[in-house]
């Protein structure tokens, strides 16, 4: 075996694991699950079937990662915070043939306790502050708070907020790294150096 996995976690026959990934305490992944290189999966973590999980991701505890949901590469999952796939649910009413696609982009920050509302889209290197609750796309560098969330600035791939206008044109310096970041009609983009 390539990964780590605790003696109480529970790994389905079928799935897939990457080298160095690291299965903790109550953990259940299912047996269509897809989890890469280096993944960190917290205590009491469920990943299901129909989920895809990118290199280097950190799952925090009581995290459920449910059908539909796709984490690319280095998407940062805090402690408690919640996946939805049915938009609609009700206990009486069959909805399994209506989930809806979630996608987190690369490098992305979902904060402890924060709610992704199924069928959105998450941009790169996006950070959602602890609580809130997404129920639209979110682009890339956006930061995000609130409930329901709204954009209140732009963060940079090191993980600090960018001194850059909401909307327009502009461009500034990572305080910590010194790459570039440019805004320019409303989308912000990193200019590698």
């Amino acid at each position: 075996m390539s990964f780590y996995q605790h003696s109480s976690a529970i790994v389905d026959e079928g799935a897939q694991i990457g080298e160095g990934s690291r299965v903790w305490h109550f953990v259940h992944v299912c047996a269509g699950a897809r989890i890469g290189k280096g993944v960190s999966l917290g205590q009491n973590v469920f990943v299901g079937n129909k989920v895809s999980i990118g290199d280097h991701c950190k799952i925090q505890n009581n995290v459920s990662v449910y059908d539909n949901v796709t984490l690319e590469e280095g998407v940062f999952c805090g402690p408690s915070m919640v996946f939805t796939n049915v938009y609609n649910p009700r206990s009486l009413v069959e909805r399994k043939d209506e989930y809806r696609d979630t996608l987190v982009k690369r490098g992305a920050t979902l904060g402890a306790n924060c709610t992704i509302v199924c069928g959105v889209t998450i941009g790169e290197f996006a950070f959602i502050g602890a609580g809130a609750v997404i129920n639209k796309d979110v682009p890339a560098y956006a930061l995000m708070v609130g409930v329901p969330a709204r954009q209140i600035g732009w963060m940079s791939e090191f993980g600090e907020q960018l001194d850059l206008p909401l909307t327009g044109n502009g461009e500034t310096l990572c305080p910590t790294t010194g790459l570039l970041y440019q805004l320019q009609d409303g989308q912000c983009r990193c200019v590698k150096r």
